[in-house]
């Protein structure tokens, strides 16, 4: 039932944002060199790796870390990179993982490869069994503020506890948190 309605809305989701999604990537292109899409190696369900695309917010080169680990994040950013980041926008790609079913809209963010620490705190939960989301109840209860274990534990919380009903709370939730811009960081 889950996939069903993860790949109903995603093909709404693209067509109605078809035209935003070519100006953002459009505006990509004119104001930085480099790919449009970024394509991040993540950990997805059974911690199976997969790649996942973003509209780059980053200049060529940044090395493949999470943001918050490098030394002057800002200095990375390409001219458009903090709007994109700012609005989620630069993560309007993730659409396509999840008409694949590599990612679900509500689910716990997949880690980097190289998140170490992250990975095996979800798998000692059983989050691991989860399929990543777009979004997740660690993101509407403190997204890129939340440590590590933290986060993990709000993604086993919601592995005991999630349902379509909670699914729809947590849509909800991130739709006014991104309106707000509230936990970005840069």
């Amino acid at each position: 039932m889950k996939r069903l309605f993860d790949f109903v809305l995603a093909a709404l989701v693209t067509v109605v944002l078809a035209l935003p999604i070519l100006l953002v990537a459009l505006a990509v292109k004119l104001t930085s060199p480099g790919p449009v899409l970024y394509w991040s190696d993540r950990v997805g369900r059974s911690n199976r790796i997969f790649r996942m695309p973003k509209f780059r917010s980053m200049r060529v080169g940044t090395p493949a870390v999470a943001t918050h680990l490098l030394a002057d994040p800002a200095a990375w950013l390409t001219p458009i990179g903090s709007f994109l980041r700012k609005s989620s926008l630069d993560e309007l790609p993730q659409l396509w993982s999840i008409l694949k079913g590599e990612m679900s809209f509500v689910g716990p963010r997949p880690a980097l490869f190289n998140q170490d620490d992250l990975i095996a705190l979800r798998t000692a939960c059983g989050v691991h069994e989860l399929t990543p989301g777009l979004t997740g109840w660690a993101q509407v209860n403190g997204r890129d503020e939340l440590p590590i274990p933290e986060k993990v534990r709000w993604d086993a919380e919601y592995r005991q506890n999630r349902s379509l009903r909670m699914d729809v709370r947590i849509l909800w939730l991130t739709a006014v948190r991104v309106l707000r811009r509230d936990g970005v960081a840069h």
